[in-house]
């Protein structure tokens, strides 16, 4: 009985990257548990209901011929989380504080307490997308051989195949993103692949819903996607 316990509280004890088939998250890439790549485009959105119905029509069409040209699997991935606007109304706080005209700075106020009832009263949600770009050849080298393991050396060769690895198949990679980002263009949509601080907060909010702020595409160095 005393060992099931233990056993029950040992499985409780697990963090959530215990059940994640990751290896590691490095120059934009991650790298699964059995050495195969995957990178992470952030990807605009766009209102379909508003658009003409040529519009329309040639979205699907670009859609079409987009998944058609296709050579490999991607996955597109929608996240969903409350809008979170602390920091938009800290600004129009400051705003207030410095307006010279009392008229505006009672509409501000006036303004701002809108807008926390709205959250309050309303569940806004924000949609980010992404297309999730694999590359399933391992890095990981095939095991040392009988000689290698018994006078050394295999060790640091297996390191060393490891990163030469990595860099031919990041390369390949690269060719697919930019393959895939460029016939999201058509479509009318930017995508911009996540650098690595993006990568790691993205696995974040997906398993602490509750936790992690939304990420916000804003914020991110060197992207522009949000914008329409």
């Amino acid at each position: 009985m005393k060992l099931e316990m233990q056993s029950k509280n040992k499985t409780h004890g697990k963090s959530t990257q215990s059940f994640l088939r990751l290896s590691e998250i490095k120059n934009d890439t991650v790298v699964l548990d059995n050495g195969c790549l995957r990178a992470v485009l952030a990807v605009s959105s766009t209102n379909f209901d508003l658009k003409s119905q040529d519009e329309q029509n040639a979205i699907i069409f670009n859609f079409q011929r987009f998944l058609n040209s296709l050579e490999f699997p991607v996955q597109v991935l929608m996240q969903s989380r409350k809008m979170e606007i602390s920091g938009y109304v800290e600004k129009l706080k400051n705003l207030a504080e410095k307006q010279t005209n009392e008229l505006l700075r009672v509409q501000t106020l006036e303004y701002i307490e809108f807008i926390n009832r709205l959250i309050e009263n309303a569940s806004i949600m924000n949609k980010n997308f992404y297309v999730v770009v694999p590359l399933d050849e391992s890095i990981f080298p095939q095991a040392a051989g009988f000689v290698s393991r018994v006078f050394g050396g295999g060790k640091a060769k297996e390191v060393k195949q490891r990163i030469e690895n990595f860099e031919k198949y990041k390369e390949k990679l690269d060719n697919r993103v930019a393959s895939v980002a460029a016939n999201l263009s058509s479509i009318g949509l930017r995508g911009e692949r996540l650098k690595t601080e993006a990568v790691i907060q993205l696995f974040y909010n997906s398993y602490n819903f509750d936790a992690a702020p939304a990420l916000n595409v804003d914020k991110l160095k060197d992207m522009d996607i949000a914008k329409e």
